[in-house]
């Protein structure tokens, strides 16, 4: 199982709206193509949005990302509306050595 860890420097002032477009876009389509969210943090004091993918469907990583990308209906859905939020981004492809369940209360 390949997961990486990706962290992106959000443009100030548009945290709210990445939020957004990030859970009603982005979470379902990843799932659809078999790259589910595994988890997301903002840390507002540096405009930073942490978030974990796994890549579970048939290929290697860098064919799953490929088969993403290049989609239709990828192309349609998400287009380059990323570019509007995102300054800068970091990938790295992470092993997971533990894992707790909680739960958060809101």
């Amino acid at each position: 199982m390949t997961s990486q860890l990706r962290t992106y420097d959000i443009k100030p002032g548009t945290m709210g709206e990445w939020l957004a477009f990030f859970q009603e876009k982005v979470v379902p389509m990843h799932e659809k193509y078999g790259l589910p969210v595994r988890a997301a943090w903002v840390d507002h004091e540096r405009s930073q949005f942490v978030w974990v993918r796994e890549f579970i469907g048939q290929g290697t990583a860098e064919e799953q990302e490929q088969r993403y990308r290049v989609s239709e209906e990828r192309t349609r859905v998400i287009g380059d509306l990323p570019k509007a939020f995102i300054v800068q981004m970091e990938v790295r492809e992470v092993e997971p050595v533990f894992a707790a369940t909680y739960r958060i209360e809101a």
